[in-house]
């Protein structure tokens, strides 16, 4: 049985996220958004394209961090059980920078790869958390499910979002065309291998708020050292 808390607590943020439409990133009411002056599209500057991915990506962090949080106290309420080591991340084998001062180095083809190494390989596992939260039914696995289902099209559409950013510097002469978006293979688990079942779901919260928190600094970066005027 779900506590009174919990349920106030989780409709309330529910409710408070539903405010907050997260389509917005790649699309408006007018027209769809795209990088140059095409037809029947609404082209937006560079600065702005930035904005829109921080925000998103911020919002994306936020439900991650909350939905982290309240698994821990439902589900683990000692805090012996609380900050284990060896989390066993599948994104551990996605090289990332160490540090702020080792992500300002990197060339900005590099830094955008990471970011989108790193969101290609979070939707299909929190997809398929999704999945197995909605076999359950207690309340909590209700709530999580669906918030891993908003996080997994959280992280369609970033995705999305910064290649419309990559996109954009391309054809202002700020990048190559050499960045790619695919993850390395080691990243991508089959949802039936060993690796998979070993990263249980509270793993994969805490990984999950660990990789959408590198993606977010990743990109204040990336803004500071293109569109420097934005308060960096």
């Amino acid at each position: 049985m779900m506590s009174g808390n919990f349920r106030s607590a989780s409709v309330g943020w529910v409710v408070l996220v539903c405010l907050v439409p997260y389509r917005t990133l790649t699309s408006t009411d007018a027209a769809p958004i795209c990088t140059n002056a095409q037809a029947g599209c609404h082209v937006l500057s560079l600065a702005n394209l930035f904005d829109r991915v921080i925000q998103h990506s911020a919002r994306m962090h936020g439900i991650s961090n909350d939905l982290h949080s309240e698994f821990e106290q439902y589900f683990l309420p000692s805090k012996n059980q609380i900050g284990r080591v060896g989390r066993n991340c599948h994104t551990s084998t996605i090289l990332t920078p160490n540090g702020k001062e080792n992500a300002q180095r990197m060339a900005r083809e590099e830094l955008t790869e990471v970011i989108l190494k790193l969101l290609v390989a979070w939707r299909d596992p929190l997809w398929h958390f999704h999945q197995n939260m909605a076999h359950h039914q207690h309340g909590f696995t209700t709530f999580s499910s669906d918030k891993a289902l908003e996080m997994s099209d959280m992280v369609h559409e970033l995705r999305k979002g910064v290649e419309k950013v990559a996109e954009k510097m391309q054809l202002l002469g700020m990048m190559s065309d050499s960045v790619s978006s695919q993850a390395s293979s080691e990243a991508l688990l089959p949802p039936d291998s060993a690796e998979w079942r070993l990263m249980k779901e509270y793993d994969l919260l805490y990984c999950f708020r660990r990789d959408s928190n590198k993606v977010q600094n990743y990109l204040k970066i990336l803004q500071c050292r293109i569109v420097p005027e934005h308060g960096c």
